[in-house]
């Protein structure tokens, strides 16, 4: 049986223990990262609505990192979003920024009416690459 690994970045805020739940989970070579928030390192949440998107992948790429990863390793993307009609052209610009060349992840993006104080969050699921 594979057994689970649980993961955290360097340097992040306490909203993990704080509610009780792991960074990623890697099990196999496969890395199951729990939804990244835009959130300052104090934890809370950044106020401006594109900059708190920018900050959810840049917490996604410090969790990916820890595990060995990179943006191209994710295979599945979930994003929730509080608004998204109105939030969609700040978030599309941001995805363009960071998912820049194909082959692009799969995406499913929800509608959700809370996210615990944000706005944006985002939860991914990547292929950790063997080591050479």
């Amino acid at each position: 049986m594979t057994q689970r690994k649980a993961i955290f970045p360097a340097d992040r805020h306490a909203l993990y223990e704080e509610h009780g739940y792991s960074a990623a989970i890697q099990s196999g070579d496969l890395l199951f990262v729990s939804g990244q928030v835009g959130s300052r390192s104090d934890g809370s949440p950044e106020p401006e609505f594109k900059r708190q998107v920018e900050l959810a992948f840049e917490n996604l790429k410090a969790v990916l990192a820890a595990a060995g990863c990179t943006l191209n390793d994710i295979i599945d993307v979930t994003t929730f979003h509080t608004d998204p009609e109105n939030q969609f052209e700040a978030i599309m610009e941001v995805k363009g920024r960071v998912f820049s060349t194909r082959p692009y992840p799969n995406w499913t993006a929800v509608g959700v009416s809370w996210l615990a104080g944000f706005d944006f969050e985002i939860k991914v699921i990547a292929r950790i690459p063997p080591k050479d």
